[in-house]
């Protein structure tokens, strides 16, 4: 309309100029605007609550693995009550909520991370389903501060992640107890339900601080049964446990694993009465992946 409007303006001056500039006024509201920041976003896409796929999409950009099964930084997360369409939540006298960490002594990174909750032996998880990990084996990571771990009773047993699946067993690469005898927490791997029973292989080389960051990486091998642990990249061989070498109280029994299908982070302490009564808990970086994640400063 534009060239024609110049066309007739150059033979007719008079109308053909009002005629060009109505066409053009005509032309400019037909058209729709421009969004001011690119296009509206769509609706949220992905599985709801409990139902997710086996490979995760990843809110995580510094994430190493190329592969990632799951991974929650918390930063695309509004603060308040911890709500996801990636994850889902369970607790009994707990509560897990994302906050925001500003700079200062005690965090490990401005940003967002999730805190967890808990009075007596409470518990508060945030749970990962529809995992379908390759060949039964993957990594995980998490970032995680503790603020005060048990000091009662005698023996308090704590789990921070817990592996479960099709198959008889709770797989926990991540907990600890309270050890009476050397008066500290000490971090273990452990197992229960499976035919092995309940254990916690607990080492004195492996005191659990409370107050501080932590980044815990653990390795789950199906190949042995095979759990392998680090913290802050730095390997702790003798919390390693296997096929033949566990916690269990029957030593020919084998420690096998459940066909992986969910896994929970959070904090589950199973004594009552314990001391002190509430625990507070940070968690942020999760990381669930066939390969290595690390701990990248």
């Amino acid at each position: 309309m534009l060239r024609s409007a110049w066309g007739t303006l150059r033979t007719r001056p008079g109308k053909a100029l009002l005629a060009a500039v109505l066409s053009l006024s005509f032309a400019t509201a037909a058209a729709p605007a421009a969004p001011a920041h690119g296009p509206a976003p769509g609706p949220r896409s992905g599985p709801g609550p409990g139902k997710t796929s086996g490979r995760h999409a990843t809110p995580c950009p510094r994430l190493a693995a190329r592969t990632p099964l799951f991974c929650e930084d918390f930063e695309s997360l509004p603060t308040g009550p911890a709500v996801s369409r990636r994850w889902r939540t369970e607790n009994a006298n707990g509560t897990l909520t994302v906050e925001r960490q500003r700079p200062g002594r005690g965090v490990h990174r401005p940003g967002k991370a999730l805190r967890v909750r808990t009075e007596g032996n409470g518990k508060a998880f945030l749970v990962v389903d529809g995992l379908t990990p390759p060949g039964n084996s993957f990594w995980g990571r998490a970032r995680l501060r503790v603020a005060e771990f048990p000091t009662a009773p005698d023996w308090a047993h704590w789990t921070m992640v817990e592996a479960t699946g099709e198959g008889p067993g709770f797989v926990r690469p991540l907990g600890g107890q309270y050890v009476p005898s050397v008066d500290a927490n000490l971090w273990g791997v452990g197992s229960d339900g499976g035919p092995t029973g309940d254990w916690t292989a607990w080492r004195e080389s492996a005191p659990a601080r409370a107050g501080r960051w932590v980044c815990a990486e653990w390795r789950m091998d199906a190949t042995d049964n095979r759990i392998e642990v680090w913290f802050d990249g730095r390997p702790q061989p003798d919390l390693t446990v296997s096929t033949r070498d566990h916690g269990g109280a029957d030593p020919g029994t084998d420690f096998v694993f459940p066909r992986f299908g969910t896994v929970k982070f959070g904090w589950q302490l199973y004594q009552p009465d314990p001391a002190p009564g509430r625990f507070d808990v940070l968690l942020d970086d999760l990381a669930l992946a066939p390969e290595r994640v690390g701990c990248p400063r």
